[in-house]
């Protein structure tokens, strides 16, 4: 069985489409767990009305101190061996649980599977694909510049007997548990990657995260926990991944490979800035 864990508080706009994503997977062999933190707006009664046509749907509503503590009270529920974390206003792509489950059966305890993750922005247009393909300890520990983390949860799936091994989420961390939470897991469970696209992402507006990122806070609590992870290397494969860490922010590496991998794209901007340059001479 999958656990499909949503923390939510004050998600009307997006609960119900949450519940029938998890709905129009297909999957029987899935629960949906949903840990509400005491919604103020009608988030309770859409949970309430869909739990009573699908028992799949288990919940519960009560203040609680965050997005971890309420995915950590999810997991406490969850009766399935494998997990997953999908956030209100994220979503699958059609039939990944059942192909999800298909892998598991062949993985071994504890296992990681990561997929791709579909960026949308706040109206719903499409800006990226996130392809995490480096997820070993050590990649992760160059930071995204080098290696695109895995961005969102929907795109990952791990047993529930991982958190037996590296603990929970943070609960005094808002920002970057899930970063955190991924450098312990890959130490510890067989991370694999698939080139196949499960998950969808929404970069809203005035959302958490989206605050947050405009402030520079997501930038700096990333830094944030990989250094404290730095600093569990021994002193030489510290250093040398250290200074590959700070090598790849300081050349902007994600820009400079874009044009490695297709010299045409820095004629492209060659020739935009020299029409921009002569445009402004005419005038």
């Amino acid at each position: 069985m999958i656990s499909v864990i949503t923390p939510v508080y004050n998600g009307e706009r997006f609960i119900e489409a949450c519940i029938q994503a998890v709905i129009d997977q297909q999957c029987f062999n899935v629960e949906h767990i949903i840990v509400d933190g005491g919604s103020k707006d009608n988030t309770v009664s859409i949970i309430e009305r869909y739990a009573q046509l699908h028992p799949h749907i288990r919940w519960i509503s009560e203040p609680d101190r965050g997005q971890s503590d309420a995915m950590n009270k999810g997991i406490a529920m969850a009766k399935g061996k494998v997990l997953a974390i999908l956030n209100v206003d994220d979503y699958y792509e059609p039939s990944v649980l059942n192909r999800v489950s298909a892998i598991f059966e062949t993985l071994p305890e504890p296992s990681l599977l990561v997929g791709n993750c579909n960026v949308w922005d706040s109206s719903d247009r499409f800006r990226y694909v996130n392809k995490p393909k480096k997820i070993k300890f050590t990649d992760m520990l160059l930071g995204p510049d080098a290696n695109p983390f895995p961005e969102n949860p929907s795109a990952y799936f791990y047993h529930t007997s991982l958190h037996d091994a590296v603990g929970l989420y943070n609960v005094d961390d808002h920002y970057a548990m899930d970063l955190d939470f991924l450098l312990r897991a890959v130490q510890v469970a067989r991370p694999i990657y698939m080139n196949e696209t499960w998950g969808n992402f929404r970069q809203l507006e005035n959302t958490k995260t989206s605050i947050a990122f405009q402030r520079g806070e997501v930038v700096s609590n990333t830094d944030r926990v990989i250094q404290t992870y730095h600093q569990q290397l021994p002193i030489p494969q510290r250093w040398l991944i250290v200074l590959r860490y700070k090598f790849y922010k300081a050349v902007e590496w994600p820009r400079f490979r874009y044009f490695l991998d297709d010299p045409k794209n820095l004629l492209l901007v060659l020739k935009n800035k020299l029409k921009r340059f002569s445009n402004q001479f005419a005038r």
